[in-house]
């Protein structure tokens, strides 16, 4: 039988997913630093960011699955040794080709994350599948936040080389309280092997609706936040506001009582009341331009649109994996790593637009991009909404014939 979720475990999960995905959002304060360096010109850095999430993407379909195959705990130990080597290596990148495969790889092994939002699912109690993952994935959240000011922090003191180089030795000293601490949770046995398993992955997209339906939002959510923490560091550290590293990574704070508030949207869900919850975040997400759009004249105001952009992205986010997770436990792996690869796909295409788009137009622009994405998901869902309304009148006028 399969240890409860208690209260320790769901901590060490959190903190662990915590440091993982921060290993994925080092760059963002540092781009300009990295570009300077290594001779790379501006419109380009974007794939600094690219680059992880395709190794992130390649994860999430190739790696995540052996979850629902293999011992979590095994995996999830070699895929932190694995991510501590690739962290030394893009911390002694010579070129722009090394780094791109060193950051490659650390976005390959960090969905390790998904592994651990999935071990959680299949140990909470039925019922109780929202909190748990809603818990594990404030860890994530705070991680991606987080990450921004310890980077900018360590850069300003020793160099943008030694953010990877310390986080390296963290992720060894976590894999140690991992192996000392982590129960070993088998996973259902699975009649095919890991290839049936992949393809049956790919295989949900075509049969699974839910799971199209949040794939979509889970894309166009993430390209809205991708847009504005891989373009901010250009505006915040030009002239006239030359803001250091850790001024830069400061303005993660803003984000973290945004995401502390959305760590509830998992209970939301619980509750039945999912699709109220991502239509008001939705709504707020495409207001949230509005602020972050005043970076120039309000620094305050800015800070009100970061916090407002984190709150909504991850309410939805949260939103997402609960109700595709409902009652599907014995698949969890899968589904995660089907929707966050939409996830992540989206990530990678706004690092890259954004950086195109400020290089051309500048911070209006950029801000315009977000609110396209933005709009876009909240009409997506309006229409769905419809959708759902007609469904059900149709449903209800066949009863009453």
């Amino acid at each position: 039988m399969s240890p409860a979720l208690t209260r320790w475990i769901t901590l060490l999960l959190a903190t662990t997913s915590a440091m993982a995905v921060a290993t994925v959002y080092f760059a963002q304060p540092l781009l300009e630093s990295m570009a300077a360096e290594l001779g790379v010109a501006q419109q380009q850095i974007g794939w600094v960011v690219g680059a992880t999430q395709v190794g992130y993407a390649l994860g999430l379909l190739l790696i995540v699955p052996l979850g629902d195959m293999i011992d979590r705990k095994r995996l999830l130990l070699g895929q932190l040794l694995v991510s501590a080597l690739a962290l030394v290596s893009v911390g002694m990148a010579p070129n722009w080709a090394m780094l791109l495969l060193a950051l490659l790889i650390t976005g390959l092994m960090a969905v390790m994350v998904q592994v651990m939002v999935a071990y959680a699912a299949s140990l909470a109690a039925p019922g109780q599948q929202g909190q748990a993952v809603g818990a594990v994935t404030s860890g994530v959240v705070l991680g991606i936040l987080s990450a921004r000011l310890v980077s900018g922090g360590l850069a300003d003191l020793a160099g943008w080389r030694s953010v990877y180089l310390v986080a390296a030795g963290g992720l060894m000293l976590l894999a140690l309280v991992l192996w000392r601490c982590l129960p070993t949770a088998q996973p259902a046995k699975q009649r095919s092997g890991y290839r049936a398993l992949i393809v049956a992955q790919f295989s949900l997209y075509r049969h699974d609706r839910l799971l199209r339906q949040r794939g979509v939002f889970g894309v166009l959510i993430f390209a809205a936040f991708s847009v504005l923490w891989s373009a901010m560091v250009m505006p915040l550290s030009a002239a006239p506001l030359a803001l250091s590293h850790t001024e830069i990574g400061l303005f993660g704070l803003a984000g973290v009582a945004g995401t502390m508030a959305a760590a509830r949207a998992g209970c939301l869900a619980d509750q039945g009341r999912g699709e109220r919850t991502t239509g008001l975040a939705l709504a707020l997400l495409t207001l949230s331009w509005l602020p972050t759009a005043l970076v120039g004249h309000s620094l305050m105001a800015f800070g009100v649109g970061v916090l407002m952009l984190d709150f909504a992205v991850q309410a939805v986010h949260v939103t997402n994996q609960s109700l595709l997770l409902a009652g599907r436990g014995a698949m969890a792996s899968r589904l995660i790593g089907a929707y966050m690869c939409c996830y992540s796909l989206g990530g990678g295409l706004g690092a890259v637009l954004a950086g195109w788009v400020f290089a051309h137009w500048g911070w209006a622009a950029v801000c315009g991009l977000g609110m396209a994405f933005s709009t876009v998901a909240l009409g997506y869902w309006l229409w769905l909404q419809r959708e759902r309304a007609a469904e059900a009148a149709l449903q209800c006028s066949g009863q009453n014939l």
